[in-house]
């Protein structure tokens, strides 16, 4: 990838949820080495100061914002609190997410099914509405990545819950595209495939076996360091992919191209 300077990345005010950890964590150190100033916004507070104090021990800058992204009212006050502070946003990482439940889809217990879908779903709804509000108000417009999944373009089996949310998010990032082209705010989603983050590790990437047998599954063979995806993450923010909008990327070593 380019340097902080071709990156454009430079001064701007970047909000990432679920930045405390995984993809999310790898996203803040990139965005921060590339001289944005981040918000770090997670339901895990330690873990986002630490965050915070990594990118400012690195000579970065970077907040804190506690925040869970299903609660409406605080997801847009979290959003203004940042244009108060800051006077613009200029790109979001909507990242924040959880795994659900392995089990067909008779066997889902409801409110695991809510659970998921608040978090995964409507969470990401919640920070879109509030990102484009703000960002409707600036000249400059805005770039937002939302975080879906290989799950938001095939099927998972046994993983209903958390597919259709990534479904839906690949769908509110395509709407939210069209919608909004005409005012300089662009949309995308990143749609990672098997990731070493601690969502893996404690579902798919228990045991050595299963680790292998993941990677086996995919063509590249192997499975993907989360700053892999804060790469791809980071050029879809930053200025240099100034016409990219209404695109769900999958970054997965191939697997959805089987």
């Amino acid at each position: 990838m380019c340097d902080g300077g071709e990156m454009s990345l430079h001064d701007k005010v970047i909000f990432v949820t679920g930045g405390a950890s995984g993809i999310g964590r790898a996203t803040v150190n990139r965005l921060a080495a590339d001289g944005a100033h981040v918000v770090v916004a997670d339901m895990q507070v330690e873990l986002a100061a630490e965050a915070v104090a990594q990118v400012t021990s690195a000579g970065g800058t970077a907040q804190v914002c506690e925040l869970d992204v299903a609660d409406h009212g605080a997801v847009a006050a979290a959003v203004a609190a940042i244009a108060n502070e800051h006077g613009r946003l200029d790109g979001a990482f909507n990242n924040a997410g959880i795994g659900g439940p392995t089990a067909k889809i008779l066997d889902i217990d409801p409110a695991e099914w809510a659970r998921v879908t608040a978090v995964n779903l409507t969470g990401v709804f919640n920070c879109v509405q509030a990102e484009i509000a703000q960002m409707i108000t600036q000249e400059s417009g805005g770039s937002i990545v939302n975080t879906a999944s290989i799950g938001g373009v095939v099927a998972l089996p046994r993983a209903a819950a958390y597919t259709a949310a990534k479904h839906g998010v690949v769908g509110l990032t395509r709407t939210a595209a069209v919608e909004y082209g005409s005012r300089n705010i662009r949309v995308n989603a990143v749609c990672p495939g098997f990731i070493d983050t601690p969502m893996f590790a404690s579902n798919a990437g228990a045991s050595d076996e299963m680790r292998d047998r993941v990677a086996g599954v995919v063509p590249m063979r192997r499975i993907a360091g989360p700053e892999e995806i804060a790469d791809a993450v980071a050029w879809m923010l930053s200025d240099q992919s100034s016409y990219l909008t209404g695109v769900a990327m999958p970054v997965d070593g191939g697997f959805t191209a089987r």
